[in-house]
């Protein structure tokens, strides 16, 4: 066991120890109980090789561990009684250094960074404590599945240089960045399905994501964004390209219950910044102060190929919105479709349509909302009682090969 120290609290990186609860086991995937067969989860993952399932009995565990053994399934009995306390200490919840680990049917909450981190730069420079820098996902196969993660200092649940990834059935609120971010990875390979993300400053953040990421049947709703594919010099890999944003209830994002976040674009439904070759397709998108759908300059990044196509909009301030900086080019940029009342430029569809050819447009001025004050992130509202996950004792685990193929044809536009 290795002891890191995070300012005044000890956290934990653990790595493969070897041995197993038995010779007779050595090889074979086993199930760990915490606290049955190891007192707490280091003990169980300082034990723990590949394949194993470490299944944790409900209680509070005031702990922040790294995982760095591939193929662990980190499983709670029940996802409401399972709950990691940071305290308002404690750095990240649950660390994932390694390929192919799963976390489920748990609760995650009062870090002061990130409550679940999938993180592949750490392999690539070779310090857990190093998040930006690395040139390509690293890691490689995750999944987050029946996870609630509130009121942390940053983000719910972060995949960073990773691919192969699935976020599912999981509730994501409280964060002053974001509830769920994708950063840096191409080809991303990503699904983000059946998620609740609201009262965060940014519902969904795609920083440098692309290539097969999806975002699909979801609801972002009370936050102050609610989705953004975007391109950013921050991190490397840009720009931004090839997200599917489809099937989603995106409604009243302009709360001041969301933390907020600095510089940070208020009361939009889905913004893609700078980002390129996205499609945004059925989506309910209502009730915010801002624009409804908006495809806009980000930076020094300028979108282009984006298509935005039979999406229902209704209560916005501008239902659809081009609003690049700089230049007056479609730059492949489209809408088709959508049911909508309002748009910026006016018509947006015979000047923007599909079909037509690329050509000049006339640019308007984009105009959001001020940003009212909101609330310091550890007393936003805490979540209610979540679906478990429902998995039978000793069910096998693990993240899988590759996340599970989305058809987009057969989603439709939900139902508010």
């Amino acid at each position: 066991m290795t002891v890191r120290r995070y300012g005044l609290v000890v956290g934990l990186l653990l790595a493969v120890a070897g041995g197993g609860c038995g010779a007779d086991d050595i090889g074979a995937p086993r199930l760990i109980r915490v606290p049955g067969d190891a007192a707490t989860i280091a003990q169980a993952l300082a034990t723990a090789t590949a394949g194993d399932t470490i299944e944790l009995a409900a209680g509070v565990y005031s702990e922040s561990v790294t995982v760095t053994v591939p193929g662990i399934t980190l499983r709670g009995v029940d996802r409401n009684t399972v709950i990691f306390d940071g305290g308002d200490r404690l750095a990240d919840g649950i660390r994932v250094e390694a390929d192919g680990v799963a976390i489920e049917n748990l609760t995650v909450h009062s870090y002061t960074q990130n409550g679940v981190l999938f993180n592949g730069a750490a392999g690539a420079s070779g310090n857990p404590d190093v998040i930006y820098g690395a040139g390509d996902a690293v890691l490689v196969g995750y999944r987050a599945s029946y996870v609630t993660s509130y009121n942390n200092g940053l983000y719910g649940i972060y995949a960073f240089a990773a691919r192969n990834g699935l976020i599912e059935h999981s509730y994501v609120s409280g964060h002053p960045d974001s509830g769920i971010y994708i950063g840096q990875c191409r080809p991303c390979n990503v699904v983000v399905r059946s998620v609740v993300a609201e009262r965060n400053a940014i519902g969904y953040y795609g920083t440098n994501a692309s290539g097969g990421v999806f975002v699909v049947d979801s609801q972002f709703r009370h936050n102050r964004l609610g989705l953004t594919p975007n391109s950013q010099k921050m991190e490397q890999l840009a720009p931004q390209a090839e997200t599917v944003i489809a099937g989603n209830l995106v409604v009243d994002n302009d709360s001041a219950d969301a933390p907020p976040i600095v510089n940070g674009y208020f009361g939009g439904g889905i913004a893609v910044g700078g980002g390129t070759r996205n499609v945004v397709v059925r989506n309910r998108v209502e009730g915010h102060d801002g624009a409804g759908i908006v495809v806009v300059t980000l930076g020094e990044f300028q979108p282009s190929g984006n298509r935005v196509e039979a999406n229902e909009l209704s209560d916005n301030t501008v239902d659809l919105a081009y609003a690049p900086a700089g230049t007056d080019q479609r730059l492949g940029n489209c809408f088709v479709g959508n049911r909508f009342t309002s748009s910026m430029p006016t018509d947006i569809e015979q000047v923007m349509g599909c079909e037509a050819p690329d050509s000049t447009v006339p640019i308007e001025p984009l105009r959001s909302p001020a940003a009212p004050p909101g609330p310091d992130y550890r007393r936003v509202v805490a979540p209610g009682v979540q679906p478990s996950m429902g998995v039978a004792a000793g069910a096998p685990g693990g993240a899988g090969a590759v996340p599970p193929a989305i058809d987009i044809a057969a989603i439709e536009v939900p139902v508010r």
